[in-house]
């Protein structure tokens, strides 16, 4: 589906239409489309931004004065209304002696805050400006003054007033299931709807002749692309009748430029009805119109004088000698309206709404016509809209309507839903009697049968209306949203959170009590990011799944680390200022396994069947749940108390202790040599002899391939080998002391420190209550080359009795006596 589309509604246009109250403005009638569901994004007037003195003015004289520049201006005499005329300097030259234009005044101020002023300039007191349309913010036009209609005003007259710039001006955003509301007969019928007034359809205002042979020939060969082709003529159409002045205040409000009566008209019954139509001179067609699919190399020029190569996808509109429009987008240049154009052939289809919007993508060439198209149009309203022109290009334009008017195809069926006249009371939650039932169903259009069950026939204009469901938010919504009860439902007992559900939230608020700020990165990687992070080739994380549409062709893979997101964020924060930064993330990375079977095609007609269904299953990746910190800059910041303390390995290593505390474990810590870590800082975590994750600080060919701060450190954890532990049992209090001791042991500088305090656990035996590792002493005088010192303090503590200083001295040196055994410690002297 396409994206939603903005409509600029003049108030009065919707007023013509639906009996807005006297007491009801701008922002009353905002509020009560709001309360239907529309999305009023502004409310305003093309004069909000047009302050002090702006009239209306004739020129009276108008001298040209060529300068020494090259340039020439005119010294003009205008009269504003006032005693004298006002002289005044003007660049343009698209306006005569005699004629109207816009006027403002000193102490003016236009749009973008330009404030007027008498100024000497080109040897004359310029005492005002002349203005442009987009000099006035109504246009985009600056090659030329604004002239107004010779009997538009008198000089002096409000010229907001005479251009209808304080009329009010809705901006509503419109949802791609209503694209009705791109009409204003559509938000005149929403505004009836919300107001309780009536609503007068402009289709009823025309008196539509029926169809016959007569009409100007049309042949369409693809019904798929185009159900409905309608076409009526004119003849004798002047090519000087200029468009209507109030014509032009409302095509200038909805955001449209005025060019040429035939032009204009047809723009005009679009914003009205809803419904585009392309007008041809008939004098540049030769032979019938066609409707087909684009033949291939068939080259078309639209209107904005480009040449576009056709794709056989695309439908045109031709004539004998090949296509003259591209269908629902752009009409072509060959047959476009011109000032001579005097026979006039209009056309109003119904065009396949996916072919249009497939058109607007392919060509890059978005219309106000297509924006309707790739949202449907009403079907039904052509002949209307058909109608509407000739009568508006007979009357301004002194045209008369040739004989016959063509429809060729039947166009598409109305749905027909059947519902319970008591299911939205029910899915509301309040109550709706089946008087307003029908009712508003009736206001929407829709056509009602039946009592107890309905049988719905949904208007022409509103094809998203294909279920109950869509009738029950149709009713709901002209009731107002805000009527609908707000309760909270019961909460099942015995259906909180899972015990997996309870770890994750236990870890996630441990991870970020302990400094870390949880971010979310988008799940897609680029190739290039495993060779920055050095992963090996035969790595199982370069084994990454590519998506069919990627949102990015530069990262087209999904992602089986969390590692390069986090990493960009944290160069990013850096890049932006932020030096000391501590991240987190949980979230699914994505792995394939070599027997993983290629997802299969499965078509939308209907259900998959059980062994479609099976083989989607078991082409899913597997989902892992994991967790990465990153880590740069200090850790602790440094202040008047002394310098900080710069992060490091054992911070990253410290952030998977706090994720085993958080799941009442404990990961043993071994060095290990993986990518993208330092292979002298790189700890693997162990969880039971399995695997879980690795921490460390990065290699530094890592860090300069990612513009990352140097000693940048990460961890990166499988959070689904962490299963939920039981309930915590009762904390055991005690009134017996423990007993402190101290132990000093030096060993080769390659044993890790870890295996030490395994051998120390395991030896002290039951009586050891913890261990915890508080110094590293190296000295090669002292210890020998290779050697360090590794102290711990080892808290021992019998639970039903004070303990003897023997048994702690006994435990400790069980303890030393195991770790000489396993690792060849011996106590340092």
């Amino acid at each position: 589906m396409p994206g939603g589309g903005v409509v600029h509604a003049p108030t009065d246009w919707i007023a013509d239409w639906a009996d807005l109250p006297d007491d009801v403005d701008a922002r009353g009638l905002a509020a009560a489309l709001v309360r239907v569901g529309l999305e009023v994004e502004k409310v305003e007037s093309a004069g909000d931004a047009l302050t002090g003195p702006i009239v209306v003015g004739r020129v009276l004289s108008r001298d040209a004065e060529p300068q020494n520049n090259g340039k020439t201006i005119n010294w003009c005499s205008v009269d504003v209304g006032e005693e004298q005329p006002r002289g005044i300097v003007c660049g343009a030259h698209n306006f005569e002696a005699g004629d109207l234009v816009v006027v403002a005044l000193p102490g003016a101020e236009l749009a973008g805050g330009f404030a007027i002023s008498a100024r000497r300039t080109y040897g004359h007191v310029s005492d005002g400006m002349i203005c442009s349309v987009r000099e006035l913010g109504i246009g985009e036009d600056h090659a030329g003054i604004l002239v107004l209609p010779a009997e538009a005003a008198k000089p002096g007259a409000d010229a907001l007033d005479v251009l209808g710039l304080r009329a009010a001006v809705l901006d509503i955003a419109v949802t791609p299931d209503r694209g009705y509301c791109l009409s204003m007969r559509g938000l005149a019928r929403e505004a009836a709807g919300a107001l309780g007034v009536t609503f007068r359809d402009v289709a009823a205002t025309v008196a539509v002749p029926t169809p016959d042979a007569d009409g100007y020939p049309v042949r369409v060969a693809d019904p798929q692309g185009c159900d409905r082709f309608s076409a009526r003529s004119v003849t004798g159409l002047d090519p000087a009748a200029a468009t209507p002045d109030w014509m032009r205040q409302r095509l200038r409000a909805a955001g449209m430029r005025p060019i040429s009566l035939a032009v204009d008209v047809t723009n005009y019954v679009m914003l009205e009805t809803g419904q585009p139509l392309h007008a041809f001179d008939r004098a540049k067609l030769s032979g019938a119109l066609g409707v087909r699919r684009a033949a291939a190399g068939e080259r078309l020029t639209t209107l904005d004088s480009v040449t576009r190569a056709l794709d056989p996808e695309d439908l045109v509109v031709t004539d004998d000698t090949g296509p003259v429009a591209l269908a629902g987008v752009m009409g072509g240049a060959a047959t476009e309206i011109d000032a001579g154009s005097t026979d006039v052939v209009l056309e109003a289809a119904h065009w396949n709404p996916t072919a249009i919007a497939r058109a607007v993508r392919r060509h890059r060439l978005p219309s106000e016509a297509a924006k309707r198209f790739e949202r449907n149009v009403d079907p039904e309203i052509a002949a209307a809209a058909l109608q509407r022109c000739v009568d508006l290009l007979v009357e301004h334009g002194g045209a008369t309507a040739a004989p016959g008017f063509t429809v060729v195809g039947e166009g598409p069926s109305r749905p027909v839903v059947r519902m319970r006249i008591t299911r939205p009371q029910e899915l509301a939650g309040r109550e709706i009697s089946p008087e307003v039932v029908r009712g508003r169903l009736l206001e929407v259009g829709c056509t009602v049968d039946g009592e107890a069950e309905l049988v719905v026939t949904a208007p022409s204009w509103r094809p998203d209306l294909t279920g109950s469901a869509d009738l029950v938010e149709e009713v709901v919504r002209l009731e107002g949203y805000d009527t609908v009860p707000s309760v909270l439902p019961v909460a099942p007992p015995g259906r909180g959170l899972t015990p997996e559900q309870t770890l994750a939230r236990t870890i996630s608020r441990a991870v970020a009590a302990a400094g870390y700020v949880e971010v979310l990165t988008n799940p897609f990687l680029s190739p290039t990011v495993f060779d920055a992070l050095g992963l090996p080739p035969d790595d199982s994380r370069r084994a990454a799944l590519r998506v069919a549409n990627p949102l990015a062709e530069t990262e087209p893979l999904l992602r089986t680390t969390l590692l390069p997101g986090l990493l960009a964020t944290l160069a990013r924060n850096v890049g932006r200022g932020q030096r000391d930064a501590a991240l987190s993330e949980t979230g699914l990375v994505f792995l394939a396994e070599p027997a993983t079977p290629p997802v299969p095609t499965v078509g939308v007609a209907g259900r998959p069947s059980d062994v479609q269904i099976a083989a989607l299953n078991a082409a899913v990746p597997i989902q892992p749940r994991n967790l990465a910190v990153v880590l740069a800059g200090e850790r602790e910041p440094s202040g008047w108390w002394g310098p900080g303390r710069p992060a490091g390995w054992g911070d990253a290593v410290e952030a998977a202790r706090t994720v085993a505390r958080a799941a009442r474990v404990e990961v043993e810590v071994t060095h290990a040599d993986v990518a993208p870590w330092h292979p002298g800082r790189c700890a693997e975590l162990r969880l039971g002899g399995t695997v879980v994750g690795h921490a460390g600080e990065l290699h530094p060919r890592v860090v300069r391939a990612l513009d990352l701060p140097p000693r940048t450190s990460a961890m990166e954890l499988d959070l689904t080998l962490f299963t939920p532990p039981p309930p915590a049992p009762a904390p055991t209090l005690t009134s017996y002391p423990p007993v402190l001791l101290d132990v000093a042991l030096v060993v080769d500088a390659a044993v890790p420190a870890a295996d030490v305090e395994a051998a120390l656990r395991t030896g002290a035996g039951p009586l050891l209550e913890s261990v915890r590792l508080f110094d590293v002493y190296i000295d090669e005088t002292r210890l020998g080359p290779g050697r360090r010192s590794l102290a711990y303090a080892l808290r021992l503590r019998a639970p039903d009795r004070t303990m003897t200083i023997e048994e702690a001295t006994t435990a400790r040196d069980a303890a030393v006596a195991e770790a000489t055994v396993r690792t060849g410690a011996r106590l340092r002297e």
